[in-house]
């Protein structure tokens, strides 16, 4: 239900399959990421007290998405960070991902509709480097 995506000891991204579920919250990133990703199970009838978020300045040095996937099947490239292709995997409606470091790609399999979560703003050029991918007929996943 929870896949970590790994290339030479480094956390490249993270998975959690649409059937996760369990009661509580769960946390599925360290600390030491820009972006978390919790989780959250609860009865009717709790309450989450209300509360403000206060001022904290926060670095950020590379941009982490989150994608959600509401439809559809999408197969992700992962890339290191010399843009060599390691992997593929395919993610389905209700899954999530974090993609954290290295490169990534996409191909759409059926008709996707999703979520993008990212630290902003967008910086435009700055924000990217382009570069050419893999074909389907090499995706190993």
């Amino acid at each position: 239900m929870i896949e970590h995506i790994e290339h030479d000891g480094e956390l490249l991204a993270l998975i959690i399959r649409a059937s996760f579920s369990r009661p509580g919250i769960t946390f599925f990133t360290e600390n030491s990421l820009s972006q978390q990703i919790g989780y959250m199970q609860h009865p009717s009838g709790k309450l989450i007290e209300p509360h403000v978020h206060l001022p904290v300045a926060r670095e950020v040095h590379l941009t982490q998405e989150v994608l959600v996937l509401r439809k559809g099947t999408l197969r992700v490239d992962f890339y290191d960070e010399t843009q060599v292709y390691l992997y593929s995997r395919t993610l389905n409606a209700g899954d999530v991902i974090l993609l954290i470091k290295g490169g990534h790609g996409f191909e759409v399999i059926e008709e996707v509709e999703m979520f993008e979560i990212k630290q902003g703003p967008y910086a435009g050029d700055q924000d990217k480097t382009r570069f050419s991918g893999i074909s389907a007929k090499e995706a190993k996943e």
